[in-house]
């Protein structure tokens, strides 16, 4: 039987994300399965360079975090990133998955998850994303309830996302984050988001109205020694957000169609949002372009602090 080499787990880095890092400068970690399984060409590839764009204009560097060819990247060329766009055999991975994708020298997008464990390796701290599973609707017979919950329950990252998926059950995956010890901070409200509307009827644990704040609740929180991630809900831009009757609606009636055509585990995901886009006429999706950006200009932000509070 041949021998098989594992893979390095220090993730290769992106010549500005290295430099960043050795010289004490702001990064910020962004997922890749909203470029291989989150939307369609060519809006994947646009919307990934305009959020690594608004990422460097707030004063960060940009670390888009995937796997390719079984390598952890933090930070990928433009070259790369194209090629990832347009990568029709990538796999969407967990955080689960990592090693037997790595053994076989598989190319992936990183879900949450598998993203703040790759950016924890790379000693990357803040994260933005659009928004993060959670528990599934109908969870308490399907046990059907996202990874990216516990990792943020075990990996000390602080992730800035515009709330949770509203095609989840919102008031469980708050119960499940505060089981797991996750603080939920809302940026500026005190309504905890749904993705693509900017109240879920929920509130948030607390509320922060600065980075700076953000950025010293995250210095304290690791300085505790809590050992878990930190999960910062920022609402989609108003001029963008979708009235809750309206976008629950079309999720009631895109989660049927899911259960009647047995559609389930990893593939319920995409095909709602693929469906809720369709009824939407593609509003859904210009909200998503926008909370994604809204995301990574906060991440940023916060991440600056974060820098000018550990220079100072």
């Amino acid at each position: 039987m041949a021998s098989v080499s594992p893979a390095p787990l220090t993730p290769d880095l992106g010549e500005e994300v290295a430099a960043a890092l050795s010289a004490g400068r702001a990064v910020v970690a962004l997922e890749s399965t909203i470029i291989t399984h989150g939307m369609p060409w060519p809006q994947n590839l646009e919307t990934a360079q305009a959020v690594e764009a608004v990422v460097r204009a707030a004063g960060a560097v940009p670390a888009t975090i995937a796997l390719i060819e079984g390598r952890l990247k933090a930070g990928l060329s433009p070259d790369a990133l194209a090629a990832l766009a347009r990568a029709d055999s990538a796999v969407k991975a967990s955080g689960r998955d990592l090693a037997a994708l790595m053994v076989r020298k598989a190319t992936a997008g990183t879900t949450v998850s598998a993203t703040m464990r790759v950016a924890a390796l790379a000693g990357i701290g803040v994260f933005a994303t659009g928004g993060i599973g959670g528990v599934h609707r109908g969870a308490e017979h399907t046990f059907d309830i996202s990874a990216d919950l516990g990792e943020l329950g075990a990996t000390p990252v602080a992730v800035v996302c515009a709330g949770v998926k509203s095609i989840l059950d919102i008031p469980k995956t708050l119960e499940y984050l505060e089981t797991a010890r996750v603080p939920v901070i809302a940026y500026g409200t005190d309504a905890f988001p749904a993705f693509f509307s900017r109240e879920s009827g929920a509130h948030a644990d607390h509320r922060l109205d600065s980075p700076a704040e953000i950025a010293a609740a995250i210095a304290l929180h690791g300085r505790m020694g809590s050992g878990t991630g930190l999960l910062i809900a920022n609402p989609v831009p108003e001029a963008d957000a979708l009235e809750p009757e309206y976008i629950d609606t079309i999720i009631a009636r895109a989660v049927g169609e899911a259960a009647a055509q047995g559609i389930v585990g990893r593939a319920v995901t995409p095909f709602l949002l693929a469906r809720i886009n369709e009824v939407s006429g593609g509003r859904s999706l210009a909200a998503n372009i926008s909370l994604v950006r809204n995301n990574a200009r906060l991440a940023a932000e916060i991440a600056v602090a974060g820098e000018t509070l550990r220079a100072g």
